[in-house]
Order: structure tokens, then sequence, then C-alpha cells
């Protein structure tokens, strides 16, 4: 059998008939045609922000502690803002996060000064927490990747000694409605972004413990200009399109079209599947955050909390941990150890990450070192860089891993990413 390209084409099979695989992609959406429908039907019916934002509250149990926002992002502005925090004061930061929470951290002024984490635990390391700690230091944020969670105990008894605000990002951490927010954190923010689990194309749910200061976000938000219906109409349609080349044979046709054509499938879907569009200057980035979200995207928002599929959850948690199983080292996937794992992203770590993504699309299985949404936060100077962190993301791969996935897919990338790590074994111990 011969194969074509990188993107699963094969010819051969039985009396010289074409054969044609199709390719899996990274990331399956989760969300269907009716909620896509349901959402474009809402575009057009008569606004009732006020009352579908009650409702989402309600259905947190988060009716005196909830604030709903735009994206994550505008949550964590709006709370940075209401806390009158002075320029220069430090928030310490796990060393792996989304970007652009950092750029907010550093339009208000305040210096990010990462904390090198554990690759097993995904967590900060306490003695660098300790090392990172100057009089300035104010807030303490927090993020659970990869879908599952860290154990906050020891980084609340930190900031609680020391009188620090503890914040944790969940927004690739959703796991229903039972447990929304760790007690131990002054704020939980959850984000229902266009990739992430059970999404709504937008919005996130804040549990604030502070009153005043959630009282303070809630005025300021309530000055904001809505997110227009046509802006959330068009990501509604783009996000149908994508959800139509899901399939693996329509996946594998774009993928072998933006190869011909010269263009970078992961750039292709990023500027489709991203709220933000990547660059962004400053001024117009803060414009386009400071938005409250519109009526479509809170029903939206309610029918997805509403409809909340914890056996789609539970499935995909569950593939994730057979295949974490079948991997002979270790060390090749990080946050083996860390909590409640749903693996909302199933990361590998290799020496040679392009190698390993050329052979698994070569078998029909897009996956990609590229993602927009985390990063190593670089540390300012004078301050200790986040040397594990930095190590991590060179070195990472995301596989597509979910229930979806066939066991005959998951074996052979299983086969693949543990022969790469062989060879790699096989380099250093190598005369």
């Amino acid at each position: 059998m011969v194969g074509l390209s990188g993107w699963g084409i094969r010819f051969g099979g039985r009396g010289g008939v074409a054969v044609w695989r199709g390719v899996y992609a990274r990331h399956r959406l989760d969300i269907s045609v009716g909620d896509i429908s349901f959402g474009v039907v809402w575009c057009g019916l008569p606004w009732r922000r006020e009352k579908l934002e009650v409702e989402v509250l309600r259905q947190c149990s988060l009716e005196e502690e909830g604030l709903v926002c735009f994206s994550v992002r505008s949550g964590w502005d709006l709370w940075l803002g209401a806390q009158g925090l002075r320029a220069g004061d430090e928030v310490l930061v796990s060393a792996i996060t989304h970007p652009d929470m950092v750029r907010i951290i550093q339009e208000h002024g305040l210096l990010a000064v990462p904390v090198d984490i554990d690759p097993m635990t995904l967590a900060p390391r306490p003695w660098m927490l300790e090392a990172a700690l100057t009089p300035r230091t104010r807030v303490v944020l927090v993020a659970h990747i990869f879908g599952g969670r860290m154990h906050l105990g020891g980084v609340a008894k930190f900031a609680r000694e020391r009188g620090l605000l503890l914040v944790e990002d969940c927004a690739q951490a959703f796991q229903g409605l039972e447990r929304i927010g760790d007690p131990a954190a002054d704020v939980c923010m959850y984000s229902f972004g266009t990739l992430k689990t059970s999404t709504a194309l937008g919005g996130a749910v804040l549990r604030v413990r502070d009153k005043e200061v959630l009282g303070r976000m809630r005025e300021v938000q309530a000055s904001y200009p809505s997110q227009g219906r046509g802006v959330y109409l068009k990501k509604l349609l783009k996000v149908l399109g994508l959800v139509a080349v899901s399939r693996p044979r329509s996946y594998g046709l774009l993928g072998l079209a933006c190869e011909q054509l010269g263009y970078d499938i992961d750039a292709l879907m990023g500027g489709v599947l991203r709220g933000f569009p990547l660059g962004e200057p400053a001024a117009m980035f803060f414009r386009h955050l400071r938005h409250r979200p519109s009526a479509p995207l809170l029903a939206m928002l309610c029918r997805r909390l509403r409809t909340f599929d914890g056996k789609r959850l539970a499935r995909r948690a569950s593939t994730g941990e057979r295949f974490a199983r079948r991997l002979r080292m270790v060390d090749l996937h990080p946050g083996r150890h860390s909590l409640e794992k749903t693996h909302w992203l199933f990361p590998v770590i290799v020496a040679n990450p392009e190698a390993l993504v050329a052979d698994l699309r070569w078998h029909g299985l897009a996956a990609s070192q590229a993602t927009s949404s985390i990063v190593a936060v670089e540390a300012p100077a004078g301050r200790s860089s986040p040397v594990e962190a930095s190590l991590m993301m060179s070195g990472m791969v995301f596989l597509p891993v979910y229930p979806e996935l066939p066991s005959q897919a998951l074996d052979a990338m299983a086969w693949l990413v543990n022969d790469c790590a062989a060879h790699r074994v096989a380099e250093r111990v190598a005369p």
C-alpha cells in the first residue's frame, strides 16, 4: 500500500481499488448541529439578556457569588480592575497558562512572575512559590490545564498564610455543575469558548467570594456594549462548517487541499476557532474583550449547562486513561498524577515532536505541536525562568484522543508514540 501524502490517503486494497482512510482531527468540538441551530434561531429572537443571565447563575447555584462574562479574559480583566492593586504589584502565575492572561496582568501595570510546575502534577512547585515571593506579591493565579485539576491544598495554604489572593483558572477543567470552584480560592473562572467542554462558542462564569469586589465588577461590566448578534451568528455559521468537515474523510480532504495550496491547516483552524486574533494590537484587544455576552450567547450557555453530557465526559476521561496506560514511559504524558483527569487535551512530550507529528499524520491522525491557548510564561528580568515548563512546551505534541476514535486508531497512535520514545532512549544510550 502506497501513501500519496501525509494526510491519510492510501492506494491499493482489493482489486486495485483506491482506499481513502481519511484523517482524525486533533480536537473534536463538543457541540452538535442541533445546538448550533438553536443558537441561530436565538439570533433572531427578542432580547432577554437580564433574564438569561439570572438563569445561567441559577443553574450554577451562583446567584450571590457569580458573574457571567464575555470570556475568562474579560472576567480576569474586570477582577484585576476591581481590586485596586498598585502599579508594580506582582502576580505569581503557574508557568504554563494562556498568554492573554499575562497580557492583561501587564496592562494593569502589574508584574507577572512565573512559578515552575511539576510535570507530573502540573501544579506549581511549593519551594518555587516561596522563592518567587517578594513584598510586592499580591495574587497567585493557577491554571488547571489539559482537562485535569491540580490539588490546591499546598498553594491555598501558601496564599492564606501570606495574605495573598488565590485565583484559579478552570477554563480547561469544566466537569459539570456539581462542583463550581474550589472553596479555597477567592475567584474561580470557567470558560465555554469554542474548544471547551460543553462549549457555547463563548462566555464564561466566574465565582467571586468578595461581594464588594463582585459588585464593582458588575457595575463596570454594565457599562460595556453587548456582543453583536451578527458577530455571534457569524461564529455559529463558521463552527457549523467545521462540524461539517470534522469527519475523517472530510477533514483529510481539507488537510490535503491545504497542503496542495500551501496553507497551514493548524493556522486555518486556529483562525476560525480562536476567540481573539493573534497579534491583535492592545487597544483593539481590550476593546474586543470589554463586552457583555449577547442574548443568543446567554441562551446557548443556558442550553449547554442544562443539557450537559456527563456521560460523554466520562467516556472521554476513560478513553484518555486507557491510552495513557498504553504508553510505556511514565514521563511521556505530563499531568499523569493530576486529579480528576478528563483529557480535554492529551499531550505527550517527545525529543523530536516534528517527526512524531509527521508520522501520525501519515497514519491519518492529525496531531499538532501548535496551540495558542497555553504557553510557558517568560520570566521578567532578574527572576528565575521556568525551566521545566519551557522544556515541556518545546517537546509537546497534542494527540487526537477522544471517544469517537476507533480502537485500531488508538492502538496505532500508541505504537507510534512508544516507538518515538524508544528512539530517544536508544540515542541516549548509544556509544
